[in-house]
């Protein structure tokens, strides 16, 4: 068979719309150039180190002979998870893609950044507001007996009624919430009690690293795991705040690079990670960079689309159930036409015009996946939210603006109250404050009931939510214009789904 380096073409494959320049040297013509018969031809490796996945039939025939191809064509296997059939690889030949599209047996190929190998994709919005202690000391003294410390600033567990449910059960320590983000703080106090360390690991290069502590968000990196981490199973232990579901166990999946990037094979590798080491849910409030919507008819966002539902679809098998955020852009993700100004974040973001059923936001919008939107204070979609009908599964509290949503007394801070590395607390809002509440809610209906099935608990998820009607016009900031239209009836809408979900059925029995 003559290698696949002497198929290469001479045309860089690059994402819809985005211009990258890059040495190709061509090779001289002539006969006297030419390599001989027994070798194979050069393979440039001028370009700039990128990763790429590449998808095959997940057999170990097809993956080997795939392995053989990316390594004729100039590529390095970072790892390789033959289960689901994505390889991990990194290159410098910048027609890489071009050409192990055309090996036997790939079935999709694509880098996974626009800029070489070296803005934050979180779904959360502007900074957290750090606790000061004059807050801390007036809260404890509004708790009441069986609250932590904190726990009268948290309006957002009464929202779902997981006080309520605490009175019957904490969850079960049997039960693991992954969350895949930019690491957890796992010496956290309110943290510590609960965390799963053989469940946690360093997914950030493709490959898990699973050295100790390699899950924690280092020196200057974003404390947004950490604040997800502990709105889902931070310890009813007397001090700081209180879990939605603070009996279970959490683990930190780290996916995110030092510079806030969730790259496909990061994201892939937690997915796959959580479906081998006993993760019951996954929560992920993030969109999978460099692309908000990946183009399914574009060679390389085909490939990340394709590698991510893969993972995802595994770990579903394996009984996981996927929960993740709606994002922050006040999107109806079920029009035909959004534009996004703000693809690929990696280098120089491009305007372009796209349908999201075509072109997802992934792993937000794969199939499976529990997509979440926000609510505020008063249990209106928050401001920024995300929402679509035939999109958004479920809502939950990822606050707002006290301006627009203020809550009841005596919490005075609209956002989302949880913890920060180094033993500290803040406010944060997002639709990546929501999905964590979700994921606690989802482990409470899997202590519940052991035995149930992803599918399972997704359908009690939905099931046991509060419906809750488009109700009037939707002008949050009150200026007379109409800021987002509802669609859809009381029972299941663009706006909340199926509804806000509902922390004290899932623990009834």
């Amino acid at each position: 068979m003559a290698h696949l380096a002497s198929r290469r073409t001479r045309v860089l494959a690059l994402p819809v719309g985005l211009a990258l320049t890059a040495s190709l040297g061509f090779l001289p013509t002539g006969t006297a150039a030419a390599a001989p018969a027994d070798e194979p031809a050069a393979v440039a490796a001028d370009g700039p180190q990128l990763s790429y996945v590449v998808n095959t039939r997940a057999s170990h025939g097809t993956v080997k002979q795939v392995r053989k191809a990316i390594s004729a064509a100039g590529g390095t296997v970072v790892t390789s998870y033959d289960k689901i059939g994505v390889i991990v690889v990194h290159s410098q030949n910048p027609d890489f893609g071009a050409t192990i599209r055309k090996a036997k047996g790939v079935q999709s190929a694509g880098a996974t950044r626009t800029s070489p190998i070296v803005p934050q994709a979180t779904k959360d919005i502007g900074v957290e507001q750090p606790l000061t202690a004059a807050q801390a000391r007036e809260a404890s003294e509004d708790a009441v007996a069986g609250q932590d410390p904190l726990e009268p600033l948290q309006w957002d567990l009464p929202a779902i009624k997981a006080d309520k449910a605490h009175q019957k059960s904490l969850g079960s320590s049997k039960v693991t919430v992954g969350v895949i983000d930019t690491g957890v703080d796992d010496t956290h106090p309110d943290l510590a009690p609960n965390f799963d360390r053989k469940a946690s690991v360093n997914c950030v290069s493709g490959a898990p690293d699973t050295t100790d502590g390699a899950w924690r968000p280092a020196a200057g990196e974003s404390d947004h795991g950490t604040h997800v981490a502990g709105t889902i199973a931070a310890a009813k232990n007397g001090t700081g705040v209180t879990g939605v579901a603070p009996g279970v166990k959490v683990s930190g999946i780290k996916v995110s690079t030092p510079a806030g990037f969730f790259y496909t094979e990061a994201v892939v590798c937690g997915f796959v990670w959580a479906a081998e080491h006993g993760v019951d849910v996954t929560n992920s409030s993030y969109y999978t960079d460099p692309w908000l919507f990946n183009c399914k008819n574009d060679p390389d966002q085909g490939a990340l689309v394709e590698a991510v539902t893969r993972a995802t679809r595994y770990a579903e098998g394996k009984g996981v159930v996927n929960v993740a955020a709606a994002g922050n852009s006040d999107h109806d993700l079920a029009l035909d036409a959004i534009e996004d100004t703000t693809s690929p974040n990696d280098t120089t973001p491009v305007t372009r015009t796209v349908d999201p059923s075509a072109c997802p936001d992934i792993p937000t919008m794969v199939p499976g996946v529990v997509t979440v939107s926000a609510t505020g204070a008063k249990n209106l979609k928050s401001s920024y939210s995300n929402y679509g009908l035939g999109v958004i599964d479920v809502a939950a509290p990822g606050g707002d603006s006290t301006r627009y949503q203020a809550p009841d007394a005596p919490a005075d801070n609209g956002l989302i109250l949880s913890t920060l590395p180094g033993g500290k607390f803040g406010y944060k809002a997002g639709t990546s404050m929501a999905s964590p509440h979700v994921a606690g809610v989802a482990a409470l209906i899997k202590s519940t009931h052991p035995r149930a099935s992803a599918a399972g608990v997704k359908a009690l998820l939905t099931h046991q939510a509060d419906a809750t009607a488009c109700g009037a016009p939707y002008d949050i900031d009150g200026d007379g214009t109409v800021d987002a239209v509802c669609e859809g009836g009381k029972n299941y809408n663009g706006f909340y789904g199926a509804g806000v979900v509902d922390a004290l059925d899932a623990v009834r029995r």
